[in-house]
């Protein structure tokens, strides 16, 4: 799961003020929240645990969490048609399952710094994949833009390739494809949002995946195997479901709400960063100077194409 948070149309524009603190505050915090999620998932395979397995906690226990948010900003709303129902199976499988399996299984191959900025290209998949399938122009300034962030991935790809081997070109194909399948939950969710609101759509989408998730689990692993997780994987895994899934979720919705979509989504800049600095001194991966740059880039260009699309 990416930054599991659709963009709002009825976010407000950010305002030609400062943007309140405590908007601020929670965007942060939700950006580093997420971020988070790979240092604890690299944690978590230190103890012989597997992807599968792995995603199973993390949404077995952000379960009851995302239920209650459903039910909550469903209150007083009338009931899922079935064309909804298929929208909301649909997005929660491509968005929150799919994306979330191939992020956990990515993440036994490269670093957590390497990851996060295969996920934070989304926005510039989202604007090929507008291309693709509605036929919508990419700009000169737009294409330099991807140019300089696809430069920036590319370079911390042959950092990694030069100290993990070969297997780095499988986890960087299952993180893409991790970004992509969110990508599309955003290229197909704008209409379901203005439906459901975004609060409502995220707690139905991702009860879904759960259910997924844990289906997955029962039909590919023997039950008797949850006696032999280790203590320190299912603390991580409520770690990871609450500070890592379900706070930083309502965080951003909170931000967005304060000061916009825009604002909410350059402060999530933050994000990459955050994982770079908490790899470094948590997991004791390398930060070099090709890594550096990398992310200088990959920002840089995401910024880029934020600012023109504004």
């Amino acid at each position: 799961m990416s930054s599991p948070v659709p963009a709002s149309p009825a976010s407000p524009a950010a305002s030609s003020t400062s943007p309140p603190l405590s908007g601020l505050l929670l965007a942060i915090g939700g950006a580093i929240g997420f971020s988070g999620k790979a240092i604890i998932v690299k944690l978590a395979y230190r103890h012989g645990v597997d992807a599968i397995t792995l995603l199973m906690l993390r949404m077995l226990l952000a379960l009851p969490l995302f239920l209650a948010l459903a039910w909550w900003a469903g209150r007083g709303k009338p009931a899922l048609t079935g064309r909804e129902k298929l929208a909301v199976v649909g997005l929660g499988f491509s968005g929150y399952y799919l994306a979330s399996f191939l992020d956990f299984a990515g993440l036994a191959y490269v670093t957590a710094s390497f990851e996060r900025l295969i996920l934070y290209l989304n926005p510039t998949i989202v604007l090929l994949l507008s291309w693709a399938l509605y036929g919508r122009r990419v700009g000169l300034k737009q294409a330099g833009a991807l140019a300089l962030s696809y430069a920036g991935v590319l370079l911390v790809f042959g950092h990694e390739l030069s100290i993990a081997g070969s297997n780095v070109w499988l986890g960087g194909a299952l993180v893409l494809g991790s970004a992509v399948a969110y990508a599309l939950y955003l290229v197909y969710s704008g209409e379901w949002v203005k439906r459901l609101g975004s609060m409502r759509l995220t707690g139905l989408a991702t009860s879904v995946a759960c259910g997924f998730c844990i289906a997955q689990f029962v039909l590919t692993r023997p039950m008797s195997g949850l006696a032999d997780i280790a203590p320190a994987v299912w603390g991580l895994s409520v770690l990871n479901a609450l500070a890592c899934t379900f706070a930083p979720v309502l965080m951003v919705m909170m931000a967005i709400e304060r000061m916009g979509a825009g604002v909410a989504a350059q402060t999530g800049m933050i994000g990459p960063m955050s994982t770079i600095l908490m790899g470094a001194l948590i997991l004791d991966e390398p930060l070099t100077g090709w890594v550096v740059a990398g992310t200088v880039l990959v920002l840089g260009g995401v910024w880029l194409l934020a600012r023109q699309r504004r």
